[in-house]
């Protein structure tokens, strides 16, 4: 393998994209920091979201192999590293091969089990929605297994490392799956879907504040990320498309990354 193959493969890992994993292990924290809870293991939480930050690197070029022929035709996808630099096959393989193995023998044998077991469950999930023949991201059912279901994993992923997966309410969880749904439909342009999930999600977004389940501040650290970059996402659609994308998926994966990353640090340490 030459050094230029193995940049690809670690290009197409998307490393800044490892914000969605801190995002929603900083509201599960949340819960530790209002809740006045004592955390005992700073270094296992850590070692747990690099983890899953590296098993969501090799789906994510799970997702870039399967998806060579589309991203092939869509103007936007054609920098991603797999069109930009062709790689064989046997090695992209390889690479996952590697990763996979690595990652989840380091769960099995220094983290709980059943971390391992929401981790297995991100696999699976993320295989059936991306590989042939089962291929869940071009049927109906793509808006239930995509965003929706990845959002409540990774919440969960971090809850149980505290000791507790329902340390974060059901019913903040549901908001999750919601909200995830939600921004998949309106990527899709599904308008009439997306505003029937987001009522939903309002009525029970009431609820976890009235129930004090969810506070103000929790609240804008679950979505201030989406919020922030859907303002040069609205923009695009009026001015350079380009330049405010490039900007929405700054503001999205790198400036929220090092900021939740902080706030991480502040909590568990």
């Amino acid at each position: 393998m030459n050094n230029n193959i193995f940049l690809t493969l670690l290009k197409s890992t998307r490393v800044s994209w490892a914000s969605k994993n801190v995002n929603m292990f900083l509201l599960a924290l949340t819960y530790v920091y209002f809740y006045n809870i004592s955390i005992n293991n700073p270094m296992e939480i850590l070692g747990g979201l690099v983890l899953v930050s590296v098993l969501w690197g090799a789906l994510y070029t799970l997702n870039d192999l399967t998806d060579l022929d589309v991203d092939r035709r869509d103007r936007y996808k054609r920098n991603r590293a797999f069109i930009k630099n062709k790689v064989p096959v046997r090695w992209i393989i390889l690479f996952l091969a590697i990763i996979l193995t690595t990652v989840f023998t380091l769960s099995l044998a220094f983290f709980p089990p059943a971390f391992t077991f929401i981790m297995g469950l991100m696999f699976l999930n993320q295989f059936l929605y991306t590989v042939p023949p089962i291929r869940l991201k071009e049927t109906a059912l793509a808006p239930f297994f995509s965003t929706a279901t990845n959002s409540v994993l990774r919440l969960a992923s971090c809850a149980v490392l505290i000791g507790d997966v329902f340390i974060v309410p059901l019913s903040v969880y549901i908001f999750m799956y919601l909200a995830g749904m939600g921004t998949y439909l309106m990527y899709k342009s599904n308008t009439r879907d997306a505003s029937l999930v987001g009522i939903l999600g309002g009525g029970v977004f009431l609820f976890i504040i009235y129930s004090g389940e969810m506070n103000i501040i929790q609240f804008l650290v679950a979505l201030a990320p989406s919020i922030v970059a859907g303002i040069p996402l609205y923009l695009s659609l009026f001015t350079n498309k380009d330049g405010m994308l490039k900007l929405a998926d700054i503001l999205y994966h790198q400036v929220a990354l090092v900021f939740f990353l902080l706030c991480i640090l502040v909590i568990i340490f």
